[in-house]
């Protein structure tokens, strides 16, 4: 959503993170919360406004992780998935990379041994 522009240029960056889930998170939550149907990733783009461009990356992506399932055209929510236990773990990362940042080390600074434990 857009910001008003004095706000872009009077607020303090942190302020200024986008917030909301990713596209995978709503493509799997779409899918986990219909179980018992499968969706074309036009339809999928539609119930999620994720960009369509967007939506078959995003579902082999999820296919990889073994998250979801496909036949044809058709994807699915994949049989054996705690999807609230994944959205969750999902969400919580995404926080945690707002909130910390990168973990490149490279991106650490001098000083820093990424060896160290």
């Amino acid at each position: 959503m857009p910001i008003n522009i004095r706000r872009f240029e009077e607020s303090p960056p942190e302020d200024l993170r986008a917030s909301g889930r990713t596209n995978a998170e709503a493509i799997l939550s779409l899918l986990a919360s219909t179980p018992d149907q499968a969706f074309t990733p036009k339809e999928i783009h539609k119930a999620t406004d994720v960009k369509r461009g967007s939506v078959g990356v995003v579902l082999s992506r999820l296919e990889e992780r073994g998250l979801v399932r496909h036949r044809g055209d058709y994807w699915a929510i994949a049989t054996d998935v705690d999807a609230e236990k994944t959205l969750s773990a999902m969400s919580t990362a995404r926080a945690a990379s707002e909130r910390l940042g990168t973990e490149d080390p490279d991106e650490w600074g001098p000083g820093v041994d990424s060896d160290d434990e």
